[in-house]
Formats: C-alpha cells, sequence, structure tokens
C-alpha cells in the first residue's frame, strides 16, 4: 500500500498532508468531497456512490489514491489497469471505465488508465492534483507498465468552439497560444497529447471533447 508524508504550500504557509490509499472506511468523506467540488446543479447521481467505491478498492486498491489533511480528505485520484491497442485509440469515458465501476479492471494490463481525479477548492493552489499524479507515475514504474493514459477535459474549449475546431484549440495550449485549466495542469505533470477525441464525456465547456494524453515509463522493460 502507498503512503507518503509531505508539505504542501496553503495561504503562504506549509501543511502536513498524507497520500495515502483509501478504503471503503473512507466512503463517506470521498463521497463528501466530490460533492464539494462539484455542488449544485451538478447531478447528485454523477459522485461517486458506495458501489463503485467497493469496486475501486476490491477490485484495484493500489490504483485508488487520496490525500488526508489533518482527518479529511480534500482529494482523490482513480485508475484501472487495461490492455490498450495504441491503433485505436477512440473510446468514450463510460467505456473505457465501466462507468466508473471498472468492473473491466485487467490485473494483466499494460496501462494505467486514469478514471477520475478530484480535489477540494480550497486546496487546488497546493500542488495536490501534481502529487497524486506523480503518485500514480511511481506504480506505473513499479508494475512495469508501458504507460499512463488519460483523457483530459478541454473547458476552456467552449468559448472558442465557433471559431476553432477542437484539435485547432488543443493545439494552441500546446504552443502556448491559449490556455486550458485542466490542459495545462496536464502538460505541466509530464503528459504528452496522442489525439483528440470526441463525445468522450458529456460535458458542455468542453463541447464533449477531450484530448487524450500519455506517460510513458522510462523504465518498462515488456518491450
Amino acid at each position: 500500500m502507498y503512503r507518503s508524508d509531505i508539505l504542501v504550500p496553503v495561504e503562504g504557509s506549509f501543511i502536513p498532508v498524507v497520500v495515502r490509499n483509501y478504503s471503503m472506511q473512507d466512503s463517506v468523506a470521498m463521497i463528501q468531497l466530490q460533492s464539494e467540488c462539484f455542488p449544485p446543479p451538478f447531478p447528485e447521481e454523477l459522485w461517486w456512490n458506495r458501489e463503485q467505491l467497493t469496486q475501486h478498492v476490491n477490485r484495484f486498491p493500489e490504483g485508488a489514491i487520496c490525500v488526508e489533511y489533518n482527518g479529511r480528505i480534500v482529494g482523490s485520484i482513480t485508475s484501472l489497469l487495461l490492455s490498450f491497442d495504441c491503433d485505436h485509440l477512440d473510446h468514450t469515458w463510460e467505456q473505457v471505465t465501466d462507468n466508473g465501476y471498472i468492473r473491466n479492471h485487467d490485473p494483466n494490463g499494460d496501462t494505467l488508465y486514469i478514471v477520475d481525479i478530484c480535489i477540494h477548492p480550497a486546496f487546488r493552489k497546493a500542488g495536490l492534483g501534481k502529487i497524486m499524479m506523480h503518485a500514480m507515475y511511481q506504480l506505473v514504474v513499479k508494475l512495469n507498465l508501458k504507460r499512463l493514459l488519460g483523457g483530459g477535459r478541454m473547458p476552456g474549449y467552449g468559448m472558442y468552439s465557433k471559431q476553432m475546431t477542437a484539435e485547432e484549440y488543443a493545439e494552441k495550449v500546446v504552443n502556448g497560444t491559449l490556455r486550458d485549466p485542466v490542459l495545462n495542469f496536464l502538460l505541466k505533470c509530464g503528459r504528452t497529447p496522442l489525439r483528440v477525441m470526441e463525445n468522450y464525456l458529456e460535458d458542455d465547456e468542453s463541447k464533449n471533447y477531450a484530448l487524450l494524453m500519455e506517460w510513458k515509463n522510462p523504465f518498462n522493460s515488456k518491450e
């Protein structure tokens, strides 16, 4: 199991947090975190439910990570393993994550796929997202996988959708002409764009587009 005790910057000082695997004992806190990150009018039925969390911790506990501060969960990231065919990249979030239940988790898979990342609004400048993403990179290395993959939302695209294609928007974010909060975060985490995917997730801000992004394991020996 994973545990890392670190200090993170919050409002000019550094506070201690614990990065660890979440368990079913954390289910109430995990659902509370989702409600605080995605308040109404975001539909409550799209928050994690107890059955989904049960599947996460039973099928792939190593891929279920949270950040705890003073006994309170303030961030989480969830993943699963897949045998990914890079010649056929198109997919939806619902297909690749089994609608968040990860019953399609493949213990012999070669790819770690990010299902979800969630950070409490009060901690979004503390670097928790990058810390959790690097915990996932460490897991990729530990399991000797080929890569980490995930679809990045493009919430800034909605403002430009009448001016350019999603591919043009993503290219401008990569070359620094435009800024997107999610894509810029993932780029700073070391992720490499592969392709824009249409109808990835019902998301009006992104016009349902996402950018599939990869991190290759530099230590992989499966080739």
